[in-house]
């Protein structure tokens, strides 16, 4: 049976974006971006929030061929996965691979992991209505060395939460990935 794993970056004090929806902070250098492609192998479906997936679904069409070898696997690995999206707002997707569902479905999740593989969820608007229907198994953030004071929240405001940490990797740039199990 597979795993839904939550992962995001966060700031050191735990948002996602900054009050101005910017992410800059967490922009990753070589060893923590192949950490990201690591984990993406790993899994197989990838599940997203609108936001999220707009963000992401440059990957689909990104010239990569002069980019770093990081970035071509990254842009490889994406394309390789099949995605679901939760958007009322989206009037389609544009990647290949890819279903858009209007409504959150906690039982289509269910069916998805009762497959072989984990899958990724990423977004916190969409992992907040996945941990309150009880179907996070793990949740993984990498911490970005910055704080930014505010912004769009890595986790669920309003719910509690019990975790256990499974694992922790330090970066020399001094990004830290904390993952944890989800206490059911």
């Amino acid at each position: 049976m597979g795993k839904l794993i939550y992962a995001n970056n966060c700031s050191l004090d735990g948002f996602i974006e900054d009050m101005n929806g910017s992410f800059e902070f967490s922009e990753p250098d070589d060893e923590v971006h192949q950490f990201w492609n690591d984990l993406l192998r790993q899994t197989g479906t990838q599940i997203y929030g609108r936001r999220l997936y707009e963000t992401m679904a440059v990957w689909e069409t990104m010239p990569v061929e002069d980019e770093p070898a990081v970035i071509r696997e990254f842009a490889e690995i994406w394309r390789s996965r099949d995605k679901f999206v939760y958007s009322r707002t989206l009037e389609t997707v544009t990647s290949t691979r890819t279903t858009l569902e209007r409504e959150f479905n906690p039982d289509q999740i269910r069916e998805l992991k009762a497959g072989d593989e984990d899958l990724l969820i990423g977004g916190p608007n969409l992992a907040t209505a996945a941990f309150t229907a009880g179907l996070v198994d793990e949740v993984g953030l990498m911490f970005s060395p910055a704080a930014i004071g505010g912004g769009k929240p890595a986790l669920p405001t309003g719910q509690r939460i019990d975790l256990q940490l499974i694992d922790e990797i330090r970066f020399p740039s001094g990004a830290v990935y904390l993952h944890y199990a989800v206490e059911h």
